[in-house]
């Protein structure tokens, strides 16, 4: 429910972006600035996350940040100008970036009691609250203000957290609740060298993954649109075929992890991004683009979930802080990055960057097959 509850708030807060730029008056160039409110916020708190999750635990933070992030999301719509949005998204992004590190350390420490990689099926939950933030929002965007909708969307956040908040709190893993006899538990030790090689080795897994979610979303409809001829309604609907089917490869990574293990699931994503990238990027029509950026999404699925849930389980709280806060710098970095190698070349080869990091990707899972359990 958490997980599901910040991809529906994050998705509200999104569409309305357009009618808060309207009501602050902000140029595309000072309201890009605002915006990097957001990730500040979320880049600055999320090592400080880890370290709370290792003295709270990380039930108790997910729960304070899940009452933070609903409080935080109506502030923008009570701004007027470019200067005080990007002040109060530095709020929201520090609640958004808490909640991401708390709810995945939590989701390891289940993952290691279940003894099942369930990991995907968080994050599943997280894309599928994104797909129904993002409907509702579209549907409710042309008949409520942005200030009555963020106010909705805080008021249900905050009921979600009255409801599911209690049962997490309840429940306190061994790994997060250290007693001070028990100097050698996990999350407390001093890792070595080597492991803190792996957790950045996961970290730029995340990284080159969330590269590819970034850039799809930024310039997936653009590309389409203006190199494809395809119509506005069509483009739009690239992104919505990548986030579904992504959500799709998330439900089905348990089974996949369970018959694969993490290396083969980690090199075969890869993979199959690469490729699917390459053709939706360098595709001669819409249809095939299309089917390329499905096939993108159903192989980055499961590789930013694999790479955070490894982290964790290496070095608790810090090791997921380290490598979320490296997948989303990589987020981050690739709507600029294409960008620039768009008036550099050409949008479709920029597009292929994407690729070259999901292959990336798999390299390094191989590369890092004697870190995992497969």
């Amino acid at each position: 429910m958490f997980f599901a509850l910040d991809g529906f708030l994050f998705a509200g807060w999104v569409v309305r972006i357009p009618a808060i730029k309207q009501q602050t008056g902000a140029s595309a160039s000072t309201l890009g600035l605002a915006l990097l409110g957001v990730s500040a916020g979320a880049v600055i708190t999320m090592m400080l996350t880890g370290r709370l999750c290792r003295r709270y635990g990380s039930h108790a933070v997910t729960v304070a940040c899940g009452i933070l992030l609903p409080l935080s999301i109506a502030l923008p719509a009570q701004t007027r100008s470019a200067l005080a949005l990007g002040l109060v998204l530095l709020v929201f992004g520090a609640a958004y970036g808490g909640m991401n590190v708390a709810m995945n350390s939590a989701a390891v420490d289940l993952v290691a009691e279940l003894r099942r990689p369930v990991m995907p099926s968080f994050h599943a939950a997280f894309s599928l609250g994104g797909m129904v933030g993002a409907g509702l929002g579209g549907l409710v965007a042309g008949g409520l203000s942005a200030s009555t909708h963020l106010f909705l969307l805080a008021g249900t956040g905050l009921l979600v957290t009255a409801f599911a908040g209690p049962a997490l709190l309840r429940h306190r893993p061994a790994r997060t609740a250290p007693e001070p006899h028990e100097p050698h538990q996990r999350p407390q030790r001093k890792l070595d060298p080597r492991a803190r090689r792996i957790v950045v080795l996961f970290g730029v897994i995340a990284l080159c993954t969330a590269y590819g979610e970034g850039a799809l979303a930024d310039w997936g409809a653009l590309h389409l649109e203006q190199d494809l001829d395809a119509h506005p309604g069509l483009a739009a609907a690239g992104y919505a075929l990548f986030a579904l089917t992504m959500t799709i490869g998330r439900l089905t990574g348990t089974m996949l992890l369970e018959r694969l293990g993490q290396t083969r699931t980690l090199v075969l994503g890869g993979a199959v991004a690469a490729s699917g990238m390459l053709l939706g990027a360098l595709a001669p029509t819409v249809w095939l683009a299309l089917a390329g950026f499905a096939v993108t999404g159903l192989g980055l699925a499961n590789i930013f979930p694999v790479a955070v849930g490894r982290a964790g389980e290496l070095a608790g709280p810090s090791g997921v802080a380290a490598a979320s806060t490296l997948g989303y710098g990589g987020m981050l970095l690739g709507p600029p990055a294409i960008g620039f190698l768009a008036d550099w070349f050409s949008l479709p080869l920029a597009l292929t960057t994407v690729a070259l990091l999901a292959a990336a990707a798999a390299a390094l899972g191989y590369g890092a097959r004697n870190a995992t359990h497969a």
